[in-house]
């Protein structure tokens, strides 16, 4: 795993528990706590691409994808090997693998679509999405997502396009209405409604994902800038429809 944050450790703890081994690396000195989950933490990335590895995963942010990668040593790298990235956007890593990889790296993009808060309680029936992009070691892919096939979870194969066209009209307008919430400031009043109370939960949920997601799902989704000028001009509509009531 390069990058071992949050998300990374929450992968992590079930990979483990399926009996894999694992090996992280990351800019945050996570010595004590990978030694505490059984994952070998080594500080020099280098010193971890030349390691015997099946997988390489690259568990970080959306907006330092680009910057990890092209500051990764990969005259060092040891082949084959296959490559996976769970970011929330699929065209962008997709591309830069495709750049940056020697040929004989294969490539799996994938969005575990979860995290946490809604996978503390198990995998089953929550969404994985996946495509193979390059793929030439059949059964290690194969092993890869018999992970998340084996905790249940749907498995979704799709193109990275179709994903980023599907996420933009779903996990990016929610992000917009919940921070839309946040900057509005609401909160719950003691007439709540049980449509309000889905509202003012919205809300804390956007707020409980950094910004920097955010901007990662507007930045690197192409199909992003469209659904936002979709939510401008129907909140228009909607403010035109309310304007010419009063005037009747």
């Amino acid at each position: 795993m390069v990058g071992f944050g949050t998300f990374a450790q929450f992968l992590a703890k079930t990979m483990i528990n399926r009996g894999h081994t694992l090996r992280a690396t990351s800019r945050t000195d996570y010595t004590q706590l990978s030694k505490d989950m059984g994952v070998s933490f080594v500080s020099d990335v280098g010193a971890l691409l030349q390691e015997d590895n099946d997988v390489i995963m690259i568990c970080t942010s959306i907006l330092s994808f680009s910057t990890v990668l092209g500051s990764m040593p990969l005259h060092l790298l040891r082949l084959p090997v296959l490559f996976v990235d769970v970011l929330s956007v699929k065209e962008h890593p997709r591309d830069i693998l495709l750049k940056v990889l020697p040929e004989r790296a294969d490539i799996l993009c994938t969005h575990p679509m979860f995290g946490p808060e809604s996978g503390k309680y198990g995998w089953k029936d929550l969404n994985f999405m996946y495509e193979r992009v390059r793929i030439r070691g059949k059964e290690t892919c194969s092993s890869f997502l018999q992970i998340f096939e084996m905790e249940g979870c749907r498995m979704l194969e799709m193109s990275c396009t179709n994903h980023d066209s599907l996420a933009a009209k779903s996990q990016f307008i929610t992000h917009v209405i919940g921070r839309t919430l946040s900057e509005m400031e609401i909160e719950s009043t003691p007439i709540d409604t049980k449509g309000f109370e889905t509202l003012v939960q919205l809300r804390k949920n956007t707020e409980k994902n950094s910004y920097d997601l955010f901007n990662g799902l507007y930045k690197h989704n192409k199909f992003a800038k469209q659904e936002l000028k979709n939510i401008e001009l129907a909140l228009e509509k909607v403010k035109q429809k309310l304007q010419k009531n009063d005037e009747e």
